[in-house]
C-alpha cells in the first residue's frame, strides 16, 4: 500500500516578489516566504526601510534583498521584471485607504485608491506572469484582498469597491491562466493591527464595533497571515486557484 504524503509547504529554489514589503502584512509576508525557504525581493518606495528590513532579515538568517520602485509607475516595474530573474510567486501586499462618508468621496481619493489596490495589482501581475509565461515556468500570484472585498462597511466605499474588484480580477485571472500553471489567489485579513489600521482602531466606538463583528472576540495580527501565505504560495495548495482564503475571524460567516 502506497501512503499519500503531505506536498511541501518548503518554497526553496523559489523567487518571490513582495510589493509593499515594509511593513504590516507585506514584511509578514516577506519573513514568512524567507522561512519556508524562498528568496525574496522587497518592493516598496522608500529606499531606507527597504535597508533596515533587508538588514534585520539578514540578522535572522533569512535571504532576502530590495528594490526601491513606485508600483504605480507601470513602466519602471516592467523594465525592473524584464532584468530579473523570473519572480515564481507574487505578493500584492501594497495597498491603500481612504476613508469617508460616500457624500464626501472625491475623485482625488477614488484615484489614488485604485490606483494601488487596483491598478497597481493589475500591472505588476501582468509583468511577473509575462516572464513566467516567457520562461514556461508555473507560478504562484497572491493578491493581499480583503474582507471588504467580500462585505461592506460604513466609510469604506471606495476601499471597498478596490477589494471587491480584487476579487473579481483573482477569478479572470485564474481563468485565463490556469493552462499555464500559474495559480491566482487572495488572502482577506480582518482588521489587523498595523500602522495603516492604528488611527482608527484608537478610536474606542470604532474598536469595539469591530471587535463585535469578529466572532473568535480578537483583532488580527501580521502573524495570522503569514501561515495562509505560505500555504497559497507553495506546492501544498498545488490545485487551490481563483478563489479568496478568508482569515477574518468569522466576520464574513454571517
Amino acid at each position: 500500500m502506497a501512503l499519500p504524503r503531505t506536498p511541501s509547504f518548503r518554497l526553496d529554489g523559489k523567487r518571490a516578489l513582495v510589493t509593499g514589503g515594509t511593513r504590516g502584512i507585506g514584511l509578514g509576508a516577506a519573513v514568512a516566504l524567507a522561512e519556508a525557504g524562498a528568496h525574496v525581493t522587497i518592493a516598496a518606495r522608500t529606499a531606507s526601510d527597504i535597508e533596515t528590513v533587508v538588514s534585520e532579515m539578514a540578522a535572522a538568517g533569512l535571504e532576502a534583498e530590495g528594490v526601491a520602485l513606485d508600483i504605480t509607475d507601470n513602466r519602471a516595474v516592467k523594465t525592473y521584471v524584464a532584468d530579473v530573474e523570473p519572480f515564481d510567486i507574487l505578493v500584492n501586499s501594497a495597498g491603500t485607504a481612504r476613508h469617508s462618508d460616500f457624500a464626501d468621496i472625491t475623485p482625488a481619493d477614488y484615484q489614488a485608491v485604485m490606483d494601488v489596490n487596483l491598478g497597481a495589482t493589475i500591472f505588476v501581475s501582468q509583468a511577473i506572469v509575462s516572464r513566467l509565461i516567457e520562461t514556461g515556468k508555473s507560478g504562484s500570484i497572491i493578491h493581499i484582498s480583503s474582507q471588504m472585498g467580500h462585505v461592506g462597511g460604513p466609510r469604506r466605499a471606495v476601499y471597498a469597491a478596490s477589494k471587491h474588484a480584487v476579487e473579481g480580477l483573482t477569478k479572470a485571472m485564474a481563468i485565463e491562466l490556469g493552462p499555464n500553471n500559474i495559480r491566482v489567489n487572495t488572502v482577506c485579513p480582518t482588521f489587523v493591527e498595523t500602522e495603516l489600521t492604528a488611527k482608527n482602531l484608537s478610536d474606542p466606538d470604532f474598536r469595539s464595533w469591530v471587535l463585535s463583528k469578529i466572532k473568535l472576540g480578537r483583532l488580527g495580527r501580521v502573524e495570522d497571515m503569514m501561515g495562509p501565505i505560505v500555504f497559497l504560495a507553495s506546492e501544498a495548495s498545488g490545485l487551490v486557484t481563483g478563489t479568496s482564503l478568508l482569515v477574518d475571524g468569522g466576520w464574513t460567516s454571517e
